[in-house]
């Protein structure tokens, strides 16, 4: 993995997901045997847009690896501004950086960063495509909860059509056995039908699609929730009509699985009652740390200083 660009989860085998999992589940249990791995490294934090919990997570991560890290956090900050390309950028990134985490609007562009970098890029989210250290994230949260990837049954709730947590998860998932979807999304925010016929169809994964959370949620061994985003909205009467469609309370936990875990890549606008934060299902926080080790154990893989 050394050296190797990162701009979907399925650019990661299984086998080497499952070495990012194993990797960063050592990381949590001796994080001091890490804390220097990455001494002398640097980070590149390319965000063209928003983002709190994504650039300070990676962040976090390097610092904690002993590196050290430059970037910007938003396109007017840098010289995108000034009408410079991603290609360019990148290359003037790479004079200067071992390694580079780019978010940008633009389905497509980290991949023509990666395509024009001599360090390796990390897709931290491009527009609704990808978002695959979120995946990562999202993986060993559930490895670490659930003690499994396979044989599950897993809810996805909300923004399906915009969502790239979502699409990059389904992904993700499609690649172990046992797994069924339950879809759960107005009309207007279903699933993309290249998703269902690319992914779900194509390696017959089970699915349903529902809209709404009690039909399915007896079944579930995991509900991953997200918000509906404003920001993917043209219209702000279509946001403003489908924002609050689907909000979690402890009423509708009442039939939920005992050990069900209910999971969501956040930020939460209103999506989940702040009073479902005290529910013992609840794993939303926890999966923010898990991200942090995810991504502290991907930065080792491709700079090989995971020894």
């Amino acid at each position: 993995m050394i050296g190797k660009s990162v701009i979907e989860p399925m650019d990661l085998t299984v086998e080497e997901i499952y070495e990012i999992l194993d990797l960063g589940q050592k990381i949590i249990e001796d994080p001091e045997k890490y804390s220097q791995s990455c001494r002398g490294k640097i980070l590149a934090t390319l965000f063209y847009e928003p983002s709190t919990r994504t650039r300070l997570s990676f962040e976090a991560a390097m610092l904690r690896l002993g590196g050290s890290i430059v970037g910007f956090s938003q396109a007017a900050s840098s010289s995108a501004a000034k009408g410079e390309s991603v290609a360019d950028t990148i290359k003037t990134i790479a004079c200067y950086a071992d390694i580079a985490a780019m978010r940008h609007p633009k389905e497509g562009a980290p991949k023509v960063a990666a395509m024009n970098s001599s360090i390796p890029v990390i897709n931290a989210g491009d527009g609704g495509h990808q978002h695959p250290t979120q995946t990562l994230t999202d993986l060993l949260t559930i490895k670490s909860l659930k003690n499994r990837l396979t044989n599950l049954k897993i809810g996805i709730c909300g923004d399906l059509k915009f969502g790239r947590t979502v699409h990059s998860l389904i992904k993700a998932m499609s690649r172990y056995e046992g797994i069924e979807f339950y879809l759960i999304a107005p009309d207007e925010l279903k699933i993309p039908n290249y998703i269902k016929e690319e992914v779900l169809e194509k390696n017959n994964i089970k699915y349903k699609e529902v809209k709404k959370i009690d039909e399915v949620i007896e079944e579930l061994d995991i509900l991953y929730m997200t918000r509906v985003q404003r920001e993917r909205f043209f219209n702000e009467d279509d946001y403003v009509r489908l924002k609050d469609r689907y909000i979690l309370t402890e009423e509708k936990l009442q039939n939920a699985k005992e050990d069900m875990i209910i999971m969501h890549p956040l930020p939460r606008v209103n999506e989940i009652h702040v009073s479902v934060d005290n529910n013992k299902r609840a794993k939303y926080f926890d999966q923010v740390k898990y991200g942090m080790y995810a991504r502290m154990a991907l930065i080792l893989k491709l700079l090989g200083r995971d020894k």
